[in-house]
C-alpha cells in the first residue's frame, strides 16, 4: 500500500513539473516573438509542411465527415422538420463543430506527432546541444517557426476541410437526398451566422497553437533515446487529443453560454 501511493505522489509531482516546464518553455516562445520576422523563412518552410501537406488527408476526412453527418441528420429529424432544417443543421455543426475539431485531432496525429519526433531526435542525437554550443538559440530556431505556423495555418486547414465538408453534405443532399440545391442554400443562409464563422476560427486558431506547442514540448524535452522518442510521441498524439477536447468544451461554453 505504501508503494502505491508512493507512486501514485511521483505520478502527480511529475505532472506538476511537467506543466510548469511547459509553461516555461511557452513564456520563452513568447520571448522570441521580436525575432520572428528573421525566421520568416522557416516559418513560411513549416506553414508549407503543416498545410500544403494535410491538404489531401484532411480533404478525405472532410469530405465523409460531411456526407455522413448529412445521411445521419436527414435519418434522425426528416420526420419532424423540413428540408431547410436540414440544411442548416448540417452546416451550422461542420463549420461550430465538427470541422474545427475533427481536423484538430487529424493534424494532430500527423503533424504533432511529426514535429515531436522530429525534435526529439534532435535532442537524443544531441543536434539541440550543438546548436546551443555554436550560440544559436533553439527555441527561437527550431520552436518559434513551428509554432507560428502551426497558429496561422490551422485556420486556413479549417476553412478549407468546412468547405470541404459542406460539399460532401451538398452532392449527398441531392443525389441521395432528393434535396434542392435551393433548399440546401436557403438554409445556410438563414440560419448559419457570421459569429459562427468567427467561432469556428478562433477554436482552429488555440487548436493549432495547442497542437505545435504540445509537439515542441515533448519533443524538446526528450530523453532516453529511441524509447524515449517513441514514449514522447504517443504522449504528444494523447494529450493534444485530450487538450483538443477539453478546450472544445469550454470554448463551447464561452462562446455560446445558455440563455
Amino acid at each position: 500500500m505504501l508503494t502505491l501511493f508512493s507512486r501514485l505522489g511521483e505520478n502527480v509531482l511529475g505532472r506538476f513539473y511537467r506543466l510548469g516546464e511547459a509553461s516555461i518553455l511557452m513564456l520563452r516562445v513568447l520571448g522570441e516573438l521580436p525575432y520572428i520576422w528573421s525566421m520568416r523563412q522557416e516559418i513560411v518552410s513549416q506553414m508549407m509542411r503543416i498545410g500544403i501537406g494535410s491538404f489531401p488527408l484532411v480533404t478525405v476526412t472532410s469530405l465523409f465527415t460531411g456526407m455522413v453527418l448529412a445521411v445521419q441528420t436527414s435519418y434522425q429529424i426528416e420526420e419532424y422538420v423540413p428540408q431547410v432544417f436540414i440544411a442548416a443543421a448540417v452546416c451550422k455543426a461542420i463549420i461550430i463543430e465538427l470541422g474545427p475539431v475533427i481536423t484538430a485531432l487529424v493534424i494532430s496525429g500527423r503533424v504533432g506527432a511529426s514535429i515531436t519526433a522530429e525534435l526529439g531526435t534532435m535532442r537524443v542525437t544531441e543536434q539541440i546541444d550543438a546548436l546551443e554550443t555554436m550560440a544559436v538559440d533553439p527555441v527561437r530556431y527550431l520552436l518559434l517557426p513551428r509554432i507560428t505556423a502551426g497558429l496561422v495555418m490551422m485556420p486556413v486547414i479549417v476553412t478549407f476541410a468546412c468547405v470541404v465538408a459542406i460539399s460532401g453534405a451538398y452532392t449527398v443532399s441531392l443525389l441521395y437526398l432528393k434535396m434542392s440545391g435551393q433548399v440546401f442554400f436557403l438554409g445556410m443562409r438563414q440560419f448559419v451566422y457570421p459569429y459562427d464563422v468567427y467561432s469556428g476560427l478562433l477554436k482552429s486558431f488555440i487548436f493549432g497553437g495547442t497542437i505545435s506547442m504540445v509537439g515542441c514540448y515533448y519533443g524538446f524535452c526528450t530523453s532516453k533515446g529511441a524509447v524515449g522518442v517513441g514514449r514522447a510521441t504517443t504522449q504528444s498524439v494523447v494529450t493534444n487529443c485530450l487538450l483538443i477536447l477539453v478546450f472544445d468544451y469550454f470554448l463551447a461554453m464561452l462562446l455560446f453560454p445558455a440563455v
